[in-house]
């Protein structure tokens, strides 16, 4: 079999796996969870295949005419270079173990077949992104994937966090989806093409008349669909959604599909300097608020979200000094222990049997009565604060080391002021992100909150897939070397200098965090903190109460008695509290577009009713009046009429003496 036919399968086997299970899910619920797996992981094994073929040499490419336009053609394409390949086989990976995962996870839910179908269909939309070598199908994947998130995330639409956090991850992620559609008819128009090689090919010649108008355009889409500021709001709020859902979307579908996109076309953005110095502005403000809010959360998945907020603003920060190759093998490695750590977070809430445990200041006797968690999600953890030798340290560096040659001036396509921006922002997000990834850990680890009921050892379907993806969180970064070609050949090997600032940033902020939190807890054991009081065994009782489908809310309030010590609230401080709520953008949003438009709509609904509907009814009512007189008129009795039609003619005959004389006078 040809390698284009094992590439057509890879996201065709997944969507024929979700319509199967919409149809046969109520109908034959004994095949709900093959067609979930079994589809996925076929893809996964022609994904590793078609990688291997391609071995990162020159791109695969195939096409056919899809319908004829009479202008722009269509096309039904592959275009399969070295980090398509490899991402396609990182969402493989990912899908599968996500859809192993949900089958314990959501073993009770009702409604588990149409999510895992919806999952089925959300991984078929990100493959056809991935290998599509036309940027019309490339958007059908991108819609596609919007609209899955929508239903995934409001899966729990009985919850108003639920159906609140769905309906804002659609209208942000559109909101940037406008002017992304914009861009790519600028661009198709430029470049005379919808397919990614003849516009790569018309970039190279010069061809692009507006660089700067259509990168920024396309730029407002990415940071609507991978969450970067401003529009990054919905992505804290959509953990509301079921926790495999949470590693789906962070880890290898719909916010990669964004930072995929800028390097799939990295040419079109390098064509304007001004593009990747807002690029990268945006990457570091992005990587900064994530890492302050990150530090400042209390609920575990909104901690990671922040952090994947932050992670993705590493990737956008290589794109904005032109590397590719380090943001697509940041990408790769975020992907695995990202998925890694939402599939822990998951173990730990279906430990307590409920989302309200995922308050890490609630959290108490974890590490022991979930062994398998805690080790993976320590491993994780290390990786994500880039502690050599996990797969993020590799990653980082990479991301590290390009900005410091574009910084450097070493850089033929990014400025030296985007190299500087992104390096001094990495730098101080290493720190931050150590921060937060020992704070995390100490808190759900080494807490002393209230001990939730223990509901028994976790099923093998959840724990195994952790450790499956604990061995590239360890070893991925290690083939850094042998993988260089897939990556346009780009060295991806850490740099002394790199390697002192990051590492040593880490492991301040590591250390600084530790003593923090070792200072905080000796302070609460000397005023009697966890002996046992009123307050832990109220907010056990509480737990174990709680439905097992209750979600997270997104309110901040204050610590309660007997909860855990954060060692966050002593690093940010005054800061805390505005971190918490994430700087209030949504207030500022809320002020500056949501107020105006509902003012405006009130407006309109008052003018529709108060002057527009009395103008109608008016036109109704004139008529109607005059029909009531005349009807009055009309009696039935002919000697009325008989005298009105006398009275009238008298009238008649006087007016016309009267007029009559008048003319003769004059």
């Amino acid at each position: 079999m040809s390698t284009t036919t094992l590439a057509v399968l890879v996201p065709l086997l997944p969507f024929l796996g979700a319509v199967a299970g919409l149809l046969l899910g109520r109908r034959a619920p004994g095949f709900v969870r093959p067609l979930a797996v079994l589809p996925v992981l076929a893809a996964a094994v022609l994904a590793v295949l078609v990688a291997v073929r391609q071995g990162g040499g020159k791109p695969i490419t195939a096409s056919t005419e899809l319908t004829p336009t009479g202008s722009v053609p269509i096309d039904l394409s592959l275009y399969l270079n070295g980090f398509a390949v490899l991402v396609a086989v990182l969402v493989g990976l990912v899908a599968t173990c996500v859809q192993l995962y949900s089958t314990a996870y959501l073993r009770e839910d009702p409604r588990y077949p149409s999510y895992a179908a919806l999952v089925s269909l959300f991984t078929s939309a990100m493959l056809l992104v991935v290998y599509t070598g036309d940027l019309m199908v490339l958007l059908v994947g991108w819609e596609v994937m919007g609209i899955c998130s929508y239903f995934l995330v409001g899966h729990y639409w009985e919850t108003e966090a639920a159906r609140s956090a769905s309906l804002k991850a659609f209208l942000v992620t559109k909101l940037g989806d406008v002017p992304f559609l914009i861009g790519l008819f600028a661009l198709a128009t430029d470049a005379d093409s919808f397919e990614i090689p003849k516009v790569l090919g018309a970039v190279a010649a010069g061809g692009l008349d507006h660089p700067t108008l259509i990168a920024l355009l396309l730029l407002a889409g990415v940071a609507g669909k991978s969450a970067q500021f401003p529009l990054h709001t919905w992505l804290p709020d959509a953990m509301a959604g079921p926790t495999p859902v949470s590693a789906l979307i962070h880890a290898a579908t719909m916010v990669a599909a964004g930072v995929y996109f800028v390097a799939r076309l990295l040419p079109v953005f390098a064509a304007s300097a001004a593009a990747l110095v807002v690029m990268a502005v945006m990457a570091a403000v992005t990587m900064l608020g994530s890492g302050l809010a990150a530090l400042a959360q209390d609920d575990i998945k909104r901690v990671l979200a922040y952090s994947t907020i932050g992670q993705l603003g590493y990737m956008i920060g290589a794109l904005a000094v032109a590397d590719r190759g380090a943001a697509v093998f940041h990408l790769l490695s975020h992907g695995v222990f990202k998925a890694l750590l939402f599939l822990g977070a998951g173990v730990i809430i279906h430990a307590a049997g409920t989302n309200s445990l995922a308050a890490m200041s609630r959290m108490d006797g974890l590490a022991k009565r979930i062994p398998d968690a805690f080790w993976t999600m320590t491993i994780a953890l290390l990786a994500l604060a880039a502690i050599p030798p996990f797969a993020g340290f590799f990653s980082k560096e990479a991301v590290l080391v390009a900005a410091e040659h574009a910084a450097g001036g070493h850089s033929e396509a990014a400025p030296s002021a985007a190299g500087w921006v992104v390096l001094v922002a990495g730098v101080l997000t290493a720190l931050l992100t150590a921060a937060y990834a020992t704070r995390l850990w100490l808190m759900a680890f080494r807490g002393r909150g209230a001990a939730a009921p223990d509901h028994g050892k976790e099923p093998v379907a959840m724990t195994g897939v952790l450790w499956v993806l604990a061995i590239p969180t360890i070893g991925f970064g290690l083939c850094a070397g042998p993988i260089a070609d897939w990556f346009d050949g780009n060295e991806l090997s850490p740099t002394l200098t790199t390697s002192v600032l990051g590492t040593g940033a880490a492991a301040v902020g590591a250390v600084l965090t530790y003593a923090l939190w070792q200072r905080a807890t000796a302070k609460a054991a000397a005023v009697g903190y966890g002996a046992g009081g009123s307050a832990s065994a109220a907010a056990a009782e509480s737990a174990a109460e709680t439905p097992e489908v209750a979600e997270v809310t997104h309110d901040h309030p204050a610590v309660p008695a007997g909860a855990a010590p954060d060692p966050g609230r002593a690093l940010l401080g005054p800061l805390h509290r505005h971190a918490a709520d994430g700087f209030h953008l949504d207030a500022v949003y809320d002020r500056l577009f949501v107020r105006p438009v509902r003012a405006a709509a009130s407006l309109v609904r008052f003018l529709d009713r108060e002057v527009v509907d009395t103008y109608v009814s008016g036109a109704g009512a004139g008529p109607r009046l005059l029909g009531s007189l005349v009807r009055r008129a009309q009696t039935g009795n002919v000697q009325s009429y008989l005298s009105a039609l006398l009275a009238g003619a008298v009238v008649l005959a006087i007016a016309t003496a009267v007029l009559a004389n008048v003319n003769a006078g004059s």
